[in-house]
């Protein structure tokens, strides 16, 4: 348990990466852990699109991007690779299900020796069209709603230092 506890307490949000590549090995591992994130029902209505083509790869981030009024800029922080998290909309917990993956792969990176960052607006970039024709690109059908981008790849410096934990984040009865 206390490997555990120690991957939770260190992990941290990186905003700068050095660029260099992410093994496929180690995307693939990053990505499984997602799979064995619990879900409603059992029903694993997330699903995880890993990129890192460079050119789709800065696509995401253009419209990202866009979307938070900063065209130019690059949302994703330098990072080589984005898993996207989607997760099937007629399941009523499809947000809480696609934001467990997203954990899991976030703590698996971090034991990997990875860097992550949950960027948001993935809801938005799949509901343009210029997400949509993404989707169906890829031959993924059906009614997805975007959960978050894991950016992932390793940091150009020291992670950050953790904040510390609010006094009464925890009531016991």
């Amino acid at each position: 348990m206390s490997d555990i506890l120690n991957t939770i307490k260190t992990r941290r949000s990186v905003r700068k990466f050095d660029g260099r590549p992410v093994s496929k090995e180690l995307l693939e591992k990053v990505a499984e852990a997602g799979t064995w994130a619990p879900t409603g029902m059992g029903r694993q209505s997330p699903i995880i699109i890993c990129v890192t083509d460079k050119k789709v790869r800065d696509e995401l981030s253009a419209i990202n991007a866009e979307i938070v009024g900063n065209p130019g800029a690059d949302p994703f922080y330098g990072a080589p690779a984005v898993l996207v998290v989607l997760a099937d909309k007629s399941m009523p917990t499809h947000v809480y299900d696609g934001s467990l993956v997203m954990e899991n792969m976030m703590l698996a990176a971090h034991e990997l020796g990875l860097s992550t960052c949950w960027i948001h607006r993935a809801k938005e970039t799949f509901e343009r069209s210029e997400g949509k024709a993404l989707l169906k690109r890829l031959g993924i059908e059906g009614e997805y709603e975007g959960i978050g981008n894991c950016v992932i790849g390793y940091s150009d410096g020291p992670e950050p230092s953790p904040k510390p934990r609010k006094s009464g984040y925890v009531y016991y009865i």
